[in-house]
């Protein structure tokens, strides 16, 4: 006896399982678009860090070129001058990831007891470096430090908090 074949075999797929590969694809996207915002501002924060490396390995070049005297960032023209010439050598740039360039300001000059940030409430904007002469680092926040040439550099990262660095 011969039995006939079953001609109606399952072909294609059900709705059920169409929506629920298309609700995963859907959350894996979704995933991917949250995060993809947070890790271009990590790495954008990671190249202001370098930078910030980059300018107190500039301050650290220009006082060993000089016998040991401190670059004068006391005023936007000096720090220009600086920035032009021990910055941005060969064609670099010293330029914040957002693409503005990096400004040198404040310039305060702390003596012992009055020693704060000018910007407590964070208010810093994208590219601005603050810089107090007579200053050490504490962590993010600054103190006064005795001695000449001895720079802090404060810096504003884009996802939280900042970045103090010091010569």
């Amino acid at each position: 006896m011969i039995r006939a074949k079953n001609i109606k075999g399952k072909q294609g797929f059900t709705i059920i399982e169409v929506v629920l590969v298309l609700a995963v694809a859907g959350l894996i996207f979704m995933m991917v678009f949250v995060a993809l915002p947070a890790l271009q501002r990590s790495q954008r924060d990671t190249q202001r860090r370098e930078d910030l490396l980059r300018l107190v390995t500039a301050t650290e070049t220009y006082r060993s070129v000089n016998g040991g005297k401190a670059p004068d960032l006391t005023s936007e023209a000096k720090s220009e001058d600086f920035i032009s010439n021990y910055l941005t050598v060969n064609d670099e740039t010293f330029t914040d990831p957002s693409g503005t360039d990096y400004n040198l300001k404040n310039f305060k000059v702390c003596t012992k007891g009055s020693c704060t940030l000018t910007d407590t409430n964070n208010t810093f904007a994208s590219g601005d470096i603050y810089v107090y002469q007579y200053a050490t680092c504490n962590g993010d926040d600054i103190q006064y430090k005795n001695g000449a040439g001895s720079y802090a550099f404060v810096m504003k990262f884009e996802g939280a908090g900042r970045i103090c660095a010091n010569t």
